[in-house]
């Protein structure tokens, strides 16, 4: 990694628009540590990039990462909260198990984990979190119910987060990408991965 760099924590690269951000900002000339269950990423790698495992719903292995994290650098300059799941976006009906992974992984994990690194995000930094428009009121529908109201939660919890680093005049915004082509989404929807991270 290049110590003149800035540093990106990107988590959930292994595939979509975790790792179309993780290329873009290594294009743009960012060291990027990123988070993979496995910690390894399969066809790709580069000399500012470092993966590390990271399963998001055991403390353990969140802690390990932090500290892997902060024995790379103490000095993050953007924070992307990508890491999430959907196991229930096409049911109308909830289930208990995936509700609460589903709960667990997309919002529990996400606040505790920004928590853990929040006093190194350095003054002016930047703490994206990657949500969805499928937790704003106006969209709500009769599927996805975990998900929706964990992107609701998200979204809540970047708007207080906000007001608590206003001192340091550090960023934090809810992303809510385009229509792009995942395991979710389908190859049907009209923009790739890299077309939405550009955008």
């Amino acid at each position: 990694m290049n110590k003149l760099y800035k540093t990106a924590v990107i988590t959930g690269i292994s595939s979509g628009i975790g790792l179309a951000l993780t290329k873009k900002f290594l294009d743009e000339n960012f060291n990027v540590i990123g988070t993979t269950r496995s910690g390894k990423l399969d066809d790709f790698s580069h000399s500012n990039l470092k993966v590390i495992p990271l399963e998001a719903t055991n403390q353990e292995s969140r802690n390990n990462a932090i500290n892997e994290i902060l024995a790379i650098t103490t000095d993050i300059d953007l924070l992307v909260n990508n890491a999430g799941i959907a196991p229930d976006a096409f049911s109308n009906q909830p289930d208990f198990d995936s509700f609460t992974e589903t709960i667990n992984t997309n919002v529990t994990s996400v606040i505790f984990f920004t928590e853990s690194l929040l006093k190194n995000i350095k003054t002016g930094g930047k703490i994206a979190f990657i949500s969805s428009s499928m937790g704003l009121l106006k969209n709500a529908a009769p599927n996805g119910t975990a998900y929706r109201l964990s992107k609701n939660a998200i979204n809540m919890y970047a708007a207080m987060l906000a007001t608590r680093v206003i001192d340091k005049e550090i960023i934090v915004t809810p992303i809510h990408p385009c229509l792009f082509q995942t395991k979710l989404g389908g190859k049907q929807d009209p923009f790739t991965t890299e077309n939405c991270a550009e955008r």
